[in-house]
């Protein structure tokens, strides 16, 4: 008889991870994590989907370098609209 090679993939919504973990007053050890993933659960292969922002290569290579397969999800700009008082919209016109 052949043995069964049982393969246990985890998938992390990174921005659901972090808020939660900012939630709790923590901070997450990246590193760390994915050692623990792999000890505890044995899980050959670890995706992490993370929003792609420019400015962040070196976080993206240190995942990648601790072990992460990394998939990037499109990121929205968000773009805050002026606020203005009664009074300031009034002074305007």
């Amino acid at each position: 008889m052949s043995e069964t090679i049982l393969k246990i993939y985890a998938f992390i919504d990174s921005q659901n991870l972090n808020l939660a973990i900012q939630e709790c007053g923590w901070k997450l050890d990246f590193g760390r994590f994915y050692v623990y993933l792999k000890d505890k659960y044995k899980v050959s292969k670890v995706f992490l989907f993370i929003g792609y922002v420019a400015g962040n290569e070196a976080l993206y290579t240190f995942l990648q370098k601790a072990g992460y397969i990394i998939v990037f999800k499109p990121t929205l700009e968000y773009i805050k609209k002026p606020e203005f008082t009664l009074k300031e919209t009034w002074m305007q016109n």
